[in-house]
């Protein structure tokens, strides 16, 4: 889990509308709002640069933070959404929910993967399949785990990971009721050739066997 909550610098916003968010942007601010929390909606804007760094480090969406605007009490938030130029790709708007330390909210958490080095399926030439590279799971917001472990150490080729088989952080539950894979081991290609090859030797040698038999009943 996170050892400190990141700080999110940003200025309230006194005007609202599309002239107000456009006015934010030539600036080098980002529009955005604060909503949750049982108080009103508050806009802010964010430095576009501290923005854009923020979302290249990853995790943005999964990412507690202390938003800190001048004339404000301090909260924590997390971003619900980021609305980005479609040509460019680029934020525009961002919304921010108001949170509590032991507000339940759902997340996508990343998977990381172990024992990868002692997997005797790896070892055999078997291939890693990632079905579902993040998880999503309703978490505490004080709590929210930077990602979840796989244990790889005891697969074989052939077999799969299920949710059911991680063991989850404490305080947190899997979303979806049914018991998903979130990857597999599987046969290498040249293995897989391999069994094709010989289906087809088998079907050319049962076929051989029959003519043969033709060819003896036609002498007699």
């Amino acid at each position: 889990m996170a050892d400190e909550t990141p700080n999110l610098i940003a200025e309230a916003r006194s005007r609202t509308g599309k002239g107000a968010a456009r006015s934010a942007r030539r600036n080098g601010m980002v529009p955005g709002v604060v909503y949750g929390g049982g108080v009103d909606p508050l806009p802010i804007n964010i430095p576009y640069n501290i923005l854009l760094r923020k979302l290249k480090a990853g995790r943005f969406l999964s990412t507690l933070f202390d938003l800190k605007v001048e004339g404000h009490d301090d909260v924590r938030v997390i971003c619900r959404n980021v609305q980005r130029n479609v040509v460019k790709d680029l934020p525009t708007h961002v919304d921010f929910m108001r949170l509590k330390r032991d507000t339940r909210i759902n997340l996508f958490i990343q998977v990381n993967f172990t024992g990868e080095d002692v997997c005797l399926g790896l070892k055999r030439g078997g291939v890693l399949t990632v079905i579902r590279p993040e998880v999503e799971l309703m978490v505490t917001a004080g709590e929210i785990p930077e990602n979840i472990e796989v244990d790889l150490s005891n697969l074989s080729v052939g077999d799969a990971v299920t949710i059911s088989s991680v063991t989850l952080p404490s305080g947190t539950k899997a979303i979806i009721d049914r018991d998903f894979v979130i990857a597999t081991i599987q046969a290498p290609s040249s293995l897989k050739s391999s069994g094709t090859d010989d289906d087809d030797d088998a079907e050319v040698v049962e076929g051989s066997e029959e003519s043969d038999d033709k060819a003896e009943g036609a002498e007699d």
